[in-house]
């Protein structure tokens, strides 16, 4: 029943939010003081619609584009505990995995030159640049279940943010959220499950959920 597992990836896989914040924060302090937490505000939208929303200018968006790629090449990508273990049991299962994510192709060339192993864990990564709408729209993990040829009741949403987490509810997948960054409360009603990371988490287990979910719901 459990076939596709569509992960989110920062905050989600990756303890990288902290790192983020740093450079948004900063951003935000600089061009948009009126805008208190700009970091969290922007949290979950890609690159793109953060540049069209609040950074219109190209004299501005030339330098911010650099510095992030600067700031990305230097970050350090470490997995979420459990992660792994817990991707590793998916795989001993069979099922897909893939990275959804709002990130482009720049911070995924980042991530593989320090993490050389990362594509052996993934079946699939998909990038900004491949969805027509970007979270909260669902049409990101829309794609994810086509290019495996699941059916939605066979996909599982991995996902920290409020945009992710609504993007997974709303393509009609079990969605399950991580309080990585948000406090359990926070999410508890934006998606069918919380976890604070992948630690116990099992193929046996999210594919007993999914059992539960569909056995109540009509996709």
């Amino acid at each position: 029943m459990f076939k596709t597992a569509l992960f989110d990836l920062d905050g989600t896989l990756f303890d990288t939010e902290g790192q983020y914040s740093v450079f948004w924060g900063a951003m935000g302090r600089k061009y948009h003081p009126e805008i208190p937490h700009f970091d969290e505000i922007i949290k979950g939208t890609t690159l793109k619609q953060i540049l069209e929303r609040y950074f219109p200018d190209p004299a501005v968006q030339e330098p911010l584009i650099k510095g992030l790629d600067e700031w990305e090449a230097q970050m350090h990508y470490e997995f979420i505990p459990g992660a792994l273990d817990f991707l590793h049991d998916l795989r001993e299962h069979g099922v897909n995995c893939a990275v959804v994510t709002s990130s482009n192709q720049p911070k995924m060339d980042s991530v593989r030159r320090q993490m050389p192993e990362f594509d052996s864990l993934f079946d699939r990564v998909l990038t900004a640049e491949m969805f027509a709408a970007s979270k909260p729209d669902p049409d990101c993990y829309l794609l994810g279940a086509r290019v495996f040829g699941s059916e939605i009741s066979e996909c599982v949403v991995f996902e920290d943010a409020f945009t992710g987490l609504q993007a997974g509810m709303s393509a009609g997948m079990l969605t399950i959220g991580l309080a990585t960054y948000n406090k359990p409360e926070a999410i508890a009603d934006k998606c069918h499950h919380v976890m604070l990371d992948f630690q116990g988490l099992t193929y046996d287990k999210v594919n007993a959920w999914l059992h539960d979910l569909t056995s109540k719901t009509c996709f």
